[in-house]
């Protein structure tokens, strides 16, 4: 597992919960340390739901061994899963990494949202062996894996993954490689225009949520989630779609372009759309969000 932020974290508990033995890598000493309190914190809270016992828990994370040396961390895997963030340069630039470093029939997986596995398969001489395996967060309590296959995926890199996704108790979709795939490529669009009736007044944050909220059905309003998911990457998937397509719909709204420049970029920066209580995505303070 490359990247223990909240995604590599996330499927790092999932996979080690299944009893898979999980290298869990990231240059950042400080980053595992925290990555592990996390999964231990999320462990504690599916105890307290009876879902596993304290042994469970034990187990679980015994599965999991932290190591800052890329090349160490992935010489024996059989899969790798790469989570860091989304740019395309440093993702093509870890996919050369692993592909030197890892055996020559290890499966070189991507959780990126939005960027091309094509492109990225490129960056390696295992084009057949590179999928894109893009969870949903919270990696432990969603289901849905989206499986992209790039131009040169073979069936059978495809047919394991969607096994392995079955396997981790996921709901695997299979899907073409196209800018934002399936999930962001419908979501992106529809936070964009949340964030272009803000812009144009058309009504305030709480409004625009609660509209989505009891009209749409949604559990969560459009600026609310983007706060959750980070408007810096709300930000970089609507660019790749921009740049993709070649579409002016999918141009992000220059509002959202400001406050990531400002540094407002959602629960994890204590501001957004919304104002949270020490950076933290369980309380909504207020909507505080100026224009």
């Amino acid at each position: 597992m490359i990247g223990a932020g909240t995604m590599g974290n996330g499927i790092a508990h999932v996979f080690a919960m299944k009893n898979f033995e999980v290298n869990l890598v990231d240059v950042s000493q400080q980053q595992l340390e925290k990555a592990m309190a996390t999964i231990a914190k999320n462990l504690d809270r599916q105890v307290a739901k009876n879902v596993i016992t304290e042994e469970d828990k034990k187990n679980i994370l015994s599965r999991i061994t932290t190591h800052s040396d890329v090349a160490k961390g992935v010489a024996d895997a059989d899969l790798v899963v790469e989570a860091a963030t989304e740019n395309v340069e440093l993702k093509l630039k870890i996919f050369s990494q692993l592909d030197a470093a890892a055996k020559a029939d290890a499966i070189l997986a991507t959780n990126t949202s939005s960027i091309s596995i094509t492109k990225v398969a490129a960056a390696t001489k295992r084009a057949d062996k590179i999928i894109g395996m893009h969870f949903m967060n919270p990696v432990p309590v969603m289901k849905l894996v989206e499986v992209i296959r790039g131009f040169s995926t073979s069936n059978e890199t495809t047919s394991k993954i969607m096994e392995l996704s079955k396997q981790l108790d996921k709901v695997p979709v299979e899907v073409n490689d196209y800018p934002g795939f399936v999930a962001n490529r419908i979501l992106m669009p529809m936070i964009n225009e949340a964030i272009y009736s803000l812009y144009e007044n058309v009504a305030g944050v709480e409004e625009i949520d609660t509209v989505m909220k009891l009209g749409m059905a949604h559990p969560m309003g459009p600026l609310q989630l983007a706060d959750f998911i980070g408007l810096d990457v709300c930000l970089a998937i609507l660019r790749v779609l921009h740049e993709g397509f070649g579409n002016p719909k999918y141009a992000p709204c220059p509002l959202l372009v400001n406050m990531v420049m400002a540094g407002n970029l959602g629960a994890k920066s204590g501001q957004g759309f919304y104002k949270y209580k020490a950076a933290s995505k369980d309380l909504v303070v207020a909507a505080a969000f100026k224009k």
